[in-house]
């Protein structure tokens, strides 16, 4: 009986570990470049005589837990770039130049505080409450294209109560101010995650040397010696009438690229050695190509 059960268990055993739960590979994760410049102040606190826009904790606040949240998803590489509305503006249509696969864009519209407080014949109580607004735009640099835009509300409060003389008593809680916009940036964040990793990676063919392909990215974003990706030559960019948008079509699969190694000792810097499969491609003209993993 008990040989029956021994064979018994290790038959199931076997089929657990066979079975396409136990099988699946671990999904493969690209990090993508964002780049996040200084949030505006648009508060009507930023309109005051004595605002010092170089000096607004606020925004610092603002970037500050954007750029947390957004690394510990584990799906980014951060470029924190405090000149980026310069940048952007200088870049106009071709924001490639900035080195990112997306742009942050970030502003706070609201900000207010209040204090209110109730005072009874035994007890007494304050309530300290802090809203704040913020507006997000995320904009794909290779084509300067604003793919998702939105604004969250957040709180934060705190109450002391006394009675009868005993209790705590609390000034104005500047912690407050970070609670309410993590809050309002929390509903956000994973907006942008999806919209980020939902659209294809890409990278871009830099050299090609007696037959070696170089490409932009390294092991920082997740790249490794082995790994296969599509080479494409882009389609045609065509003109929307109505609105006057470049539009550009799918493009034309020419190839796969094999990476068998990877240098560069910054994310910026980073290329990747490969070798190619596919049908010719121009050497001269290297920037109507483009890598994806799609």
């Amino acid at each position: 009986m008990n040989i029956k059960l021994k064979y018994f268990v290790i038959l199931i055993l076997l089929f657990c570990i066979s079975s396409p739960l136990f099988c699946q590979e671990e999904i493969k994760t690209i990090k993508r470049k964002v780049a996040i410049g200084r949030f505006s102040n648009e508060t009507q606190y930023a309109k005051g005589l004595f605002y010092d826009k170089e000096n607004d904790p606020m925004r610092k606040q603002a970037l500050d837990i954007l750029s947390s949240k957004l690394a510990a998803s584990g799906k980014f590489i951060l470029l924190e770039r405090d000149d980026l509305d310069v940048l952007v503006s200088e870049a106009g249509e071709n924001m490639n130049k900035i080195g990112a696969d997306y742009i942050i864009l970030g502003s706070i519209t609201e900000f207010g505080r209040k204090t209110e407080g109730q005072q009874k014949v035994f007890s007494s109580t304050k309530t300290q409450t802090v809203e704040a607004g913020v507006s997000i735009r995320l904009v794909e640099a290779a084509t300067g294209l604003i793919i998702y835009s939105d604004e969250a509300k957040g709180f934060a409060e705190t109450s002391t109560k006394q009675t009868m003389g005993v209790g705590g008593t609390a000034g104005f809680d500047a912690t407050l101010s970070d609670k309410a916009i993590s809050a309002a940036l929390s509903q956000l964040v994973e907006n942008i995650i999806n919209k980020c990793m939902d659209k294809p990676w890409r990278s871009y063919l830099l050299s090609i040397e007696d037959g070696t392909f170089i490409i932009s990215g390294g092991s920082t974003q997740g790249l490794s010696t082995g790994d296969i990706f599509n080479v494409y030559l882009k389609g045609k960019t065509v003109t929307n009438p109505q609105n006057g948008m470049k539009i550009e079509l799918p493009g034309k699969k020419m190839g796969t690229i094999t990476i068998t190694a990877s240098m560069g000792d910054t994310p910026e810097s980073e290329v990747s050695i490969c070798t190619y499969e596919g049908e010719q491609i121009n050497a001269e003209n290297l920037l109507n190509y483009y890598i994806s993993d799609k």
